[in-house]
């Protein structure tokens, strides 16, 4: 019996010395064990889902080895963490598919003709995405391990909040990951703890104070950002951050904290020369001011919003920091602790008031308030008096280039400012369509600079009538007689230039892209639609070609012809309209050939109708009186209809909403997103 009460004896101080060696020799493994996140470990279960928002810089280029890197810092972190680009160009697609499953692309938001994003529609979308943390960020950043404590430590407080964070600027970041993203690596190959990397940056970085570098976060709770709506700001262009950190420190819905400190982000510096040579960023880091797109932005920050950007006083803003291992909301101005920040100090011996005033603790605050004075400059003291117009730096001639397709066509909608919303809904569709080729002739001041706030590819003609009310411009008018007028001008000029032309008036709904089978007609025909409602007989009959919608060429026929129709036009009292029937199929139909065609006898351009059940008119069917006109459409083939022969643009504009051929949210100032599609690799699927 004694020996046995020895021999368990014996097992039991064997097993505490191999726990204690295993315990030791845990703590003496190589750095080789110790990898920047353990994945798959227990530690993630209570991780919440951090989704990171981002549209891939340039905007309209190929993307790579910066990029790359700062995406991989990323997914390093936690399996928790999804990535989501924002992006319309070909190559986002094959970008996202080198990282796997969680790095996706979504295109379904509103971009300018130059494939900037627009952060309104940025921020919305984020929301279709189920997350617990929303977090959105330059693609050129590297996030670090703090990263996800931080956003742990957010996702534990009572309210719900909103954070924002400065990159430090790096010139040289002689770091990357291996091939498994689980450790950094130095230059030569050796492994290096991220404390390690952080103190061998630490004497170099400074504050980057680009808006565009900013990154902010958000928990998802029941709460908005802020009252109120979010401007169409472009993405990366200034003053777009500051504004709504503003709007939501002043709307007070949400705690607003600067989480500096506490995260890591390092901003990658365009200057520097990349290992491999792969990249050479064509980003701006900083936005000039003066530049047009900043100008818009200004303009916006003005026009919207309840707060007065320079009343916001930053330094007294709450700030998380990391000190002695523990978070502390703290204002550095007046040294209070935030009473959020209590829970979290339980855990603390001794007073509140002493623990975090405490030895180790005051150094870290008196060095963040040292480090505040560098960061002056982020927090746009001096804001600039937006100019007093805006004006693009593209000529027509330059707008041609960049918008026309490779068949050197583009799409031209004329409008005036009592039609905005319809030529958005017009725009919205042609974006959702895919269509990227069109032009929009601003008739008036306050319709160019619209446009330009919402990244048109817009034009002035100075030669558009003046003094012209345009809140009751509808058809049969005066103020319409001299409008229409416009149309076939800009059309020649554009002909002249070498570009072939497709005039849309923007109350023409278009179910797919017409362009494929317009193209295909022989150079000598303009192709135009019949105003005809009777369903059976002729389409061509005297005075039934709608001028609001034809494909020209540009060739010497086609420009003879539609001289001519501008020369009659100038000397007549009505539309553009009949100025058109009767130049090219004579007065009362002289040179009509058979049912479809006119032939202009001088230039022998053939004048082609199009299908009505292709290219309806609002006559014809009564197709926007039927319950469901997008059935009805789909039924007949329709590629366009024309939402016209009705009087009045607010009847115009309800009789398109109500049928649910419409494309724009007028209170949000954004394209209605596409809830039927879904987050794809490959833009086709």
């Amino acid at each position: 019996m004694k020996a046995l009460q020895i021999g368990l004896w014996s097992v039991w101080v064997s097993g505490i010395l191999l726990i204690a060696l295993s315990l030791y020799a845990t703590q003496r493994l190589p750095l080789s064990k110790n990898p920047i996140f353990n994945h798959g470990s227990s530690s993630d279960l209570g991780t919440p889902k951090i989704t990171i928002f981002t549209a891939p810089t340039p905007f309209t280029g190929s993307l790579g080895t910066k990029q790359s890197l700062a995406i991989l810092s990323w997914l390093a972190l936690s399996p928790q963490i999804t990535v989501i680009l924002f992006s319309q160009h070909p190559s986002a697609s094959s970008f996202a598919t080198a990282f796997g499953s969680r790095v996706l692309v979504e295109p379904d938001i509103d971009f300018t003709f130059l494939g900037v994003p627009f952060f309104h529609s940025m921020v919305a979308k984020s929301r279709a995405f189920p997350s617990d943390i929303y977090v959105l960020m330059d693609t050129e950043s590297i996030l670090l391990p703090d990263f996800v404590s931080a956003l742990n430590y957010a996702h534990e407080l009572d309210n719900d909040w909103f954070l924002f964070a400065y990159p430090r600027n790096v010139s040289n970041f002689p770091f990357y990951l291996d091939e498994d993203g689980k450790y950094w690596l130095k230059e030569d190959g050796k492994r290096i703890r991220i404390q390690e990397l952080q103190d061998t940056l630490g004497s170099s970085w400074q504050w980057n104070c680009c808006e565009g570098r900013m990154m902010i976060a958000w928990n998802n709770g029941e709460l908005p950002l802020h009252h109120g709506v979010l401007p169409p700001f472009l993405y990366g262009r200034g003053v777009h951050n500051h504004w709504l950190i503003d709007e939501a420190l002043s709307s007070g819905l949400r705690f607003v904290f600067d989480a500096s400190w506490a995260i890591s982000i390092f901003a990658l510096d365009d200057s520097r020369r990349w290992s491999n040579g792969l990249v050479k960023s064509s980003i701006v880091s900083n936005i000039e001011k003066g530049s047009w797109e900043y100008d818009g932005n200004s303009h916006l920050a003005a026009l919207y919003g309840s707060s007065s950007l320079h009343k916001i006083h930053y330094s007294g803003v709450m700030k998380l920091l990391k000190c002695d291992g523990q978070y502390l909301l703290i204002n550095t101005t007046e040294d209070i602790l935030h009473p959020y920040a209590y829970k979290k100090m339980s855990l603390w011996k001794g007073s509140i008031g002493k623990c975090w005033r405490s030895k180790k603790t005051l150094p870290c605050v008196s060095g963040t308030k040292k480090s505040q004075n560098g960061m002056s400059g982020c927090f746009l003291k001096d804001r600039l008096v937006p100019a007093t117009t805006l004006k693009f730096p593209f000529s027509l001639e330059s707008l041609l280039s960049i918008t026309a397709d490779k068949n050197r066509t583009v799409v031209l909608a004329v409008a005036g400012y009592s039609y905005k919303d319809m030529l958005m809904s017009w725009v919205c569709r042609l974006r959702r369509l895919r269509i990227t080729n069109f032009l929009v002739c601003a008739l008036d001041y306050e319709t160019y600079q619209f446009s330009i706030m919402q990244g048109l590819p817009v034009f002035s003609d100075p030669s558009a009538p003046s003094n012209i009310s345009f809140n009751d411009c509808h058809f049969g008018t005066k103020c319409f007689q001299r409008v229409t007028k416009v149309k076939s001008r800009m059309v020649l000029k554009i002909l002249k230039l070498g570009y072939n032309v497709l005039l849309s008036d923007v109350d023409v709904y278009w179910f797919r892209n017409p362009l494929p089978l317009l193209s295909s007609f022989d150079p000598a025909i303009l192709a135009v639609q019949s105003d005809e409602y009777n369903q059976t007989g002729p389409i061509n009959l005297p005075r039934r070609l709608n001028s609001g919608f034809y494909f020209a060429r540009s060739n010497g026929p086609t420009i003879a012809a539609l001289g001519k129709v501008v020369r009659h036009a100038a000397t007549s009292g009505l539309s553009e309209q009949p100025s058109f029937y009767d130049t090219l199929c004579g007065k009362g139909g002289s040179t009509r050939k058979g049912d479809n065609r006119c032939v202009e006898p001088e230039t022998n351009l053939s004048i082609h109708f199009l299908d009505r059940n292709l290219f309806p008119n609002g006559a014809y069917l009564g197709l926007w009186e039927r319950n469901n006109a997008t059935s009805a459409c789909k039924k007949l083939g329709c590629i366009v209809l024309h939402n016209n022969w009705i009087s009045g643009r607010m009847k115009k504009l309800q009789r398109q909403v109500l049928s649910g051929l419409w494309d724009y949210d007028i209170s949000t100032r954004m394209c209605l997103m596409c809830s039927e599609n879904k987050l794809t690799r490959n833009f086709g699927t």
